[in-house]
This record gives structure tokens, C-alpha cells and sequence, in this order.
């Protein structure tokens, strides 16, 4: 399928590893000229030559923590050059984090600004331009509604679930889609971390229909369709990329 993405603009947030970094290649690969976003300015400018050095457009690189609220400002401008509008925006930042069930504020805090309140932020200040142009789309990367144990993570995206829905309602008048992306267990620097080669090929046989874990390219390629003119009818939808692990939409 033509995505018909070439000339578009994108602004990927943690896009330094894993499934970020695939999006960005992806999106690249397409035509679209893509900005990253992380905190890990040497591993983004290794991707970013090896998009070039495949022959496409080398991608820009903000070097910054979404946490930091003085940061926005300075984000802000060097996505928008000239202030011209971010076409495509995905946030993919994010962190895991089970807690104790008496975890104290900082913790939960902690978990809230960067799972939910900084993607908010983010959005609402690159929103107008969009809105101005008559296009635009917003993909996140949430999670499971079906925790096992506490985890603030979880809890923090089930807010960006309900606020994504109801931004999509206010703005598709305006030409601008709004969809969240659960991610399954997608083969990524923290799963290697958190999960054993002999739980993986556990889970793979036990717990997931498909039979394995997933690749970062499954996702990026939804998100390709996402921000197409294709998936225009396609707005406040929570669609999981899990391989069948979750038995339910959310």
C-alpha cells in the first residue's frame, strides 16, 4: 500500500531505541522527514546516519527530557521551524513501573508526568498548527488495561486512553485523527532486560496465540497506516499490536 506520506513532517518521541527508533526509520522510509526525540542523543544520531546511509532523509534530533516543563518551549520551536505545523506526532516515550501498593507520590508522580502529563503537554502545544492546517495526526503508545499487579505505569495510560478519546471528538472536525497503540511484548531494549530468554519462550508457548514475541517493525507499521489519508475514518480507537495476549480491546 502508497502510504502517500512523502512531504509530511513527524515528530517521534522516544525514538533513541526500540520500537521509537523503528518508527523513525520506517516514517523515513516512506518520505516523511522525521524529527527525534529522546534523551539519548548518541544512540539517535546512530540511527540517523543509518537512515541516511540507507538514501533517505537524515532526521533531525532534539536532545531533551519531555519531563523537563522549561524544555517544551525550546521543543517546541525546533519541531516547528518557522512554525510550520508537525503533521505526525507519536509518542512513543515512556517507561514501565511496578510499584508497591504503598508506593509514596513522588513515585506515582514520577510515573504520571511521564506517561501521561508530558505526552498531554507535548500535544496541546503542537495542536494548533494542526488545527490551523486542516490535518494532523496524533498516534500514543499506551498500555494494558488487564494489570496483575499495581503498576503506575498502567494506571497513568488508562488516563491517556479516556483523554485521547475525547481529544479525537473535539478535533475531527478539524481533519485530525487522535488513536492509541497498546504494544504487546514487542522485542525492545526494556523487555531484554526485564524478561529472561526462558520466561520469553514461556510466554511464547503459553500465553501468546501468535507464538512469539513481536518485532519493533509489526508496530511501526501500523503506525504507517495511522498517519496515512487512508486510516482518515479511523479516530479515538485503542488498537493492541500483542500478537492475541490480551483477551480483551483494551
Amino acid at each position: 500500500m502508497d502510504f502517500q506520506l512523502g512531504g509530511k513532517t513527524a515528530l517521534v518521541t522516544g525514538a533513541s531505541t526500540g520500537i521509537g527508533a523503528e518508527i523513525a526509520r520506517t516514517l523515513a522510509a516512506e518520505g516523511v522527514s522525521v524529527t527525534m526525540l529522546a534523551r539519548r542523543e548518541g544512540l539517535m544520531t546512530e540511527i540517523a546516519d543509518g537512515i541516511a546511509a540507507a538514501g533517505y532523509e537524515r532526521p533531525q534530533i532534539i536532545c531533551a527530557d519531555l519531563t523537563a516543563r522549561s524544555q517544551m518551549a525550546e521543543i517546541v520551536a525546533t519541531a516547528q521551524p518557522d512554525g510550520r505545523a508537525v503533521d505526525i506526532l507519536v509518542n512513543a516515550a515512556g517507561a514501565s513501573l511496578p510499584i508497591d501498593m504503598f508506593a509514596d507520590d513522588d513515585t506515582w508522580d514520577q510515573s504520571l508526568e511521564l506517561n501521561f502529563t508530558a505526552v498531554r503537554r507535548l500535544t496541546q502545544a503542537l495542536l494548533p498548527a494542526m488545527q490551523k492546517q486542516g490535518w494532523g495526526r496524533i498516534i500514543n503508545f499506551s498500555g494494558s488495561m488487564e494489570p496483575r499487579v499495581i503498576n503506575a505505569a498502567i494506571a497513568a495510560k488508562a488516563a491517556l486512553h479516556l483523554w485521547a478519546k475525547g481529544l479525537s471528538c473535539q478535533v475531527a472536525k478539524d481533519g485530525i485523527t487522535v488513536n492509541c497503540i497498546p504494544p504487546g511484548r514487542i522485542i525492545s531494549e526494556q523487555i531484554l532486560r526485564n524478561y529472561t530468554p526462558e520466561y520469553r519462550d514461556w510466554q511464547s508457548e503459553n500465553e501468546i496465540p501468535v507464538g512469539e514475541y513481536g518485532r519493533p517493525e509489526d508496530v511501526a507499521n501500523l503506525v504507517c497506516f495511522l498517519a496515512s489519508s487512508q486510516a482518515r475514518y479511523i479516530t479515538g480507537a485503542v488498537i493492541p499490536v500483542d500478537g492475541g495476549l490480551r483477551r480483551y480491546q483494551f
